[in-house]
């Protein structure tokens, strides 16, 4: 049984990759200071193959010890959050992000030297493509395109360049994955999200598909949205995504190389919005859209090309957007009943 450190496990993308870890038959250690949305329970926390370490990544002698024993690393802890959380916190984002990353990677380097890890999976992101100006985005273009200009999509784009570093000069193998638009349950309240207006609602913005239940949930309408509603966005089941992470784990052509994992399939605001409208109050209630201002960094298209991953890893997300509503759309009125999102 091959041992998987996972750092960010209480996360939201992270739930699900220690779930789909721990079905594939991994051992799991998961490590999270709760600092996002505080102490949380997970369905797995008693598997008897998962151990939870409630520490700080930046803890380098912790981290080197844990990962002295694993064969694999997936470095998934960062401050991460919605379109406004990139400026509520521009600073934060750079700077803690890039101790973190910093930290995770001297103890992967310790560890692959003198332990038995085999490789780190390093989670970027789709805000790596912020600036390009090609659609879809191909695995290169990142470097081919001008630098992110939110905080948030440079320090994702250093995390590719620590590890590429880290195997130029410590032949640490990697594997980066870009994740887009992750949509499925587990995602809470954050504790330093700031509430902002949005017409008749005060939301803590998350990400659009939580945030546009809740306001249909909550009875607006109009429904507002950011912006005119024309921007792309690729959704894609946290199931899926962490379903090619753990594919490429043991993938030998996965080894020193990249991959967007997405789904193929696009929608603009406005066609999630009908989607999402649709499925709260039927067919008969006319929708209603007005705008809000939108946010500087509130990027209008992200389209991947996911062409790579599927003929390398043979990994597609095929979760249609509607099959991801009906799971999310319960689990979130129970959380506005509950008073948690």
């Amino acid at each position: 049984m091959k041992k998987v450190v996972v750092t960010g496990s209480a996360g939201f993308i992270g739930g699900y990759i220690v779930e789909e870890l721990l079905n594939q038959g991994y051992e799991v250690v998961g490590v999270d200071n709760y600092s996002k949305y505080g102490p949380i329970k997970k369905s797995y926390d008693d598997n008897p193959n998962y151990r939870l370490v409630v520490g700080d990544v930046q803890d380098v002698e912790l981290m080197t010890e844990l990962l002295s024993d694993a064969d694999h690393f997936i470095a998934g802890a960062a401050l991460i959050g919605g379109i406004s959380y990139f400026h509520t916190y521009a600073y934060d984002l750079i700077a803690q992000n890039e101790r973190i990353i910093a930290s995770s990677v001297d103890a992967a380097i310790a560890a692959h030297k003198h332990g038995r890890l085999e490789k780190v999976t390093y989670m970027s992101s789709s805000m790596v493509f912020e600036s390009t100006d090609r659609w879809p985005s191909k695995e290169g273009d990142e470097r081919l395109v001008p630098p992110p200009l939110s905080s948030y999509g440079f320090q994702k784009l250093a995390v590719e360049y620590f590890a590429r570093a880290a195997w130029d000069q410590y032949k640490l193998p990697y594997t980066i994955l870009r994740p887009f638009n992750c949509v499925g349950i587990g995602e809470s309240r954050a504790l330093g999200d700031v509430e902002i207006d949005s017409g008749n609602v005060k939301l803590a913005m998350s990400h659009v598909v939580p945030d546009l239940v809740q306001k249909v949930l909550k009875g607006q309408d109009p429904l507002h949205i950011l912006g005119e509603g024309d921007q792309v966005r690729h959704y894609t089941y946290g199931g899926d995504l962490a379903r090619g992470i753990v594919l490429s784990l043991d993938h030998p052509a996965a080894r020193n190389e990249d991959f967007n994992v997405s789904t193929a399939e696009g929608h603009t605001v406005k066609e999630l919005a009908e989607v999402i409208w649709r499925k709260i109050k039927g067919p008969d209630v006319p929708l209603r859209l007005t705008s809000d201002p939108g946010f500087e960094h509130d990027v209008q298209k992200r389209v991947p090309d996911v062409t790579k991953a599927k003929e390398v890893l043979g990994f597609e997300a095929t979760t249609k957007l509607e099959d991801m509503l009906d799971e999310v759309i319960p689990w979130i009125e129970n959380a506005v009943k509950d008073g948690t999102i």
